[in-house]
């Protein structure tokens, strides 16, 4: 057989020269407030900045430090002060490190002996979630790739446990089913709807209130409706913490209604599930111990490294193992030596899973219950100080009052001040936004999202999530606003 050419393996020398270029470009200078959130350019720029053709021949090991730099240098820095533009943001050391050894040791958590450790932390992460939802039985659960992932699941149990004959028959052994959700849900429901089958039509949109909350005797009305009609109800998704506002809807009243109809209660709570930890806002989620199953995002408030996605389920029989498993006699083989229920890939719908929970474990660890309590609270503290500041400033408005991070504004440039609030004044203050927008993605100062909503003229949503974030950052927020709008 003729020898084939081969790179030269990767030294440690690399590896250590690497780890020096992340932790000076991508932590320590990237967390930096004097230095740009970003480094704009069009795709087009920067596909000749980054070289992206893949050819025959590699490059040196200097070259390839080069390009490790080049893809810090050019990519958002997530971890800034100044960056407010998702439900993720801020440093989280602990968590990067675990990050760190996941990758270094390349584990897959489908069986307990590919994945001793991890297989145990994560079952003991799921342990302490449950306990903090309020399932004083106990539950089940898994880390996943992902809210939109968790969801799936929660529509794939829900649907199993009303109907388990579809595992094997597919849908046509069901009739038309329907799930409800508020107009303020996630778009993953309706995606995982058309993904498994049940069709976008059959997702019902029940109305919220004005400040973004489900209206419970709305979604009575549209379950009766749906069942006079011949369709057949079997989950409703509620939301702690909404995308946009933030809202949280009425868990406990909405509850009263799934158990009076026998539907699956699930809670989107990716965003809002960080409230349980702390004793001043859990309210927020009242009779969360009451639903069937919960989506939970520790890599957003509580700012474990992406990805890191609990779905628990209050369940003591299985359903997710009987729901998912396919068996697989290469993988789960039934006389194994040891205790087979930490064999836990096949409630998986992956085959390759990550440890994720590791990442949790290891902040959770590091810092304790108090410390995570503590960044909740300081988060909606700075939030409540931002939305003050609001009212007092001249050209800023609130759209609504925040209950969560979630601040919602309007930048009012001079121009448009003395405008009476009409067709004209809409139209104009709804091209604000983008425009202070790309001003500043393009000076790299900070980064904040805007969106319209409900027929609304664009607005920012600022997200307020870091422990490293201050006041003088919420100022400055308000301040280079003003600064990048004041001419339009």
């Amino acid at each position: 057989v003729p020898s084939v050419p081969r790179k030269k393996l990767t030294t440690l020398t690399f590896l250590q020269q690497s780890l020096t270029m992340i932790l000076e470009d991508a932590v320590k200078k990237a967390t930096d407030v004097r230095q740009k959130v970003c480094e704009w350019h069009s795709p087009e720029e920067l596909k000749e900045l980054l070289d992206l053709e893949l050819r025959d021949s590699g490059e040196p090991e200097a070259r390839i430090l080069e390009r490790c730099r080049d893809a810090i240098r050019y990519s958002v820095k997530t971890t800034h002060p100044h960056f407010f533009n998702q439900l993720y943001a801020g440093l989280e050391p602990y968590s990067l490190v675990a990050s760190f050894i996941t990758d270094a040791l390349k584990p897959s958590l489908y069986t307990y002996e590919m994945s001793p450790v991890f297989t145990l932390m994560e079952n003991a992460v799921l342990r302490k979630l449950i306990q903090t939802v309020g399932w004083e039985e106990g539950g089940d659960g898994l880390f996943n790739a992902g809210g939109s992932m968790s969801n799936m699941y929660a529509l794939n149990l829900a649907r199993y446990r009303h109907f388990p004959e579809i595992k094997e028959l597919g849908n046509s052994a069901a009739p038309r089913l329907a799930v409800f959700t508020s107009q303020e849900c996630h778009y993953s429901i309706s995606k995982a709807a058309a993904l498994m089958g049940i069709g976008t039509k059959n997702v019902f949109v029940v109305p919220s209130d004005k400040r973004g909350k489900m209206i419970p005797s709305a979604l009575e009305e549209q379950i009766e409706s749906v069942k006079s009609e011949g369709g057949v109800p079997f989950m409703v998704n509620a939301t702690a913490g909404t995308t946009v506002l933030g809202a949280f809807d009425p868990i406990d009243e909405i509850a009263d209604i799934c158990e009076k109809n026998k539907l699956w209660l699930h809670v989107d709570a990716c965003w809002g599930g960080a409230v349980l930890m702390s004793n001043k806002h859990k309210l927020l989620m009242k009779g969360i111990h009451r639903v069937d199953s919960v989506s939970w995002n520790p890599h957003k408030m509580l700012m474990a490294c992406l990805q890191c996605s609990a779905f628990l389920v209050r369940d003591k029989t299985h359903l997710l193992q009987r729901c998912h498993s396919a068996r697989a006699s290469y993988l789960f083989q039934q006389d194994k030596f040891y205790d087979l229920s930490y064999d836990t890939g096949d409630k998986s719908v992956q085959c390759s899973r990550k440890p994720d929970a590791f990442k949790f474990w290891l902040m959770w660890k590091a810092l304790g219950t108090s410390e995570l309590e503590q960044r909740v609270d300081r988060a909606l503290a700075m939030a409540r100080y931002l939305a003050d500041e609001i009212t007092k400033r001249e050209g800023f408005r609130l759209v609504m009052e925040p209950e969560y991070a979630n601040v919602c504004f309007w930048y009012i440039p001079p121009s448009l001040r003395d405008l009476p609030d009409g067709p004209e004044f809409q139209e104009k203050l709804h091209n604000v936004a983008p425009v202070v927008k790309e001003r500043m993605m393009k000076k790299g100062s900070m980064m904040v999202g805007y969106q319209p909503h409900r027929g609304q003229a664009n607005f920012f949503r600022m997200v307020v999530i870091s422990p490293q974030v201050s006041r003088q950052d919420m100022d400055f927020v308000l301040d280079e606003i003003h600064s990048l709008g004041k001419d339009l």
